[in-house]
């Protein structure tokens, strides 16, 4: 069965106790409520990594982390690499975020690069996907979406692909307030899941977890979760609000 999960990507915010303050109140409210079986990660930047790994506790609740180096070690000023981020304790990192693409330039080949290294160092993928308003206007946003795929992340082996996930992001949604509708939303989630048939097989189709994120909050978690290929949600802003994700997660 696929995983159900819910990540918070806190992108670049929170001083860093402020970032502790929040990843112990969301610990101890899932000590409190029991995820029977969902999983919750916490992608926290770099700073807050290992002193947040340390302190989740919750079952199904652990850290990740927003981006690693395509290197293993070396001299790249300012990198992170993801034997890095796995002796901090966390379990996992985020690819290819519309950010990272898009404001430096990360390619599809840079991405796989990236997705090895951090599957090398034993930390699970979050790979994201998506288009810009512009391709979803002119009706390439299922060609931009396969390539992304087939470029950055159909380039592993069927035991390294089980150790992804994907996050399909609107990148027109992001941030706006807008969201994409169920029915965008389970769309493009069963299309890229018949991608997934197409490359590795049914039973790892049906095996993969891909999660919706793009403007996401409590509001309408309930109603984008339902649908029966969406299996979660990768939360931007409200991921920093300790009630609102945690109602989030709920709905799921």
């Amino acid at each position: 069965m696929r995983k159900k999960i819910v990540a918070g990507n806190w992108k670049m915010n929170m001083k860093l106790n402020d970032g502790l303050t929040l990843a112990e109140d969301i610990n101890s409210h899932f000590i409190t409520n029991p995820l029977n079986g969902r999983k919750v990660i916490l992608c926290t930047p770099f700073i807050h990594l290992s002193l947040v790994s340390k302190l989740l506790t919750a079952e199904g609740l652990s850290s990740g982390a927003q981006n690693c180096n395509d290197h293993s070690s070396g001299a790249f000023t300012g990198e992170v690499s993801a034997a890095m981020i796995k002796s901090t304790g966390a379990g996992s990192v985020i690819i290819g975020h519309s950010e990272r693409r898009t404001y430096y330039g990360e390619t599809d080949g840079l991405l796989a690069a990236k997705t090895a290294e951090a599957l090398r160092n034993g930390l699970m993928v979050i790979f994201c996907c998506g288009e810009v308003l512009a391709e979803r206007e002119g009706k390439i946003h299922f060609e931009v979406v396969r390539r992304q795929l087939e470029n950055g992340l159909f380039v592993l082996s069927p035991e390294d692909f089980s150790k992804c996930i994907i996050a399909y992001e609107p990148v027109w949604a992001i941030g706006t307030g807008v969201t994409a509708s169920p029915a965008q939303a389970q769309e493009m989630h069963a299309f890229i899941r018949n991608l997934v048939r197409e490359k590795y097989g049914t039973g790892m189709a049906d095996e993969t977890t891909i999660l919706y994120g793009g403007s996401c909050k409590a509001s309408n978690a309930a109603e984008l979760f339902a649908n029966p290929d969406v299996d979660g949600g990768l939360i931007g802003g409200a991921s920093l609000l300790k009630e609102e994700f945690c109602n989030i997660v709920k709905a799921l």
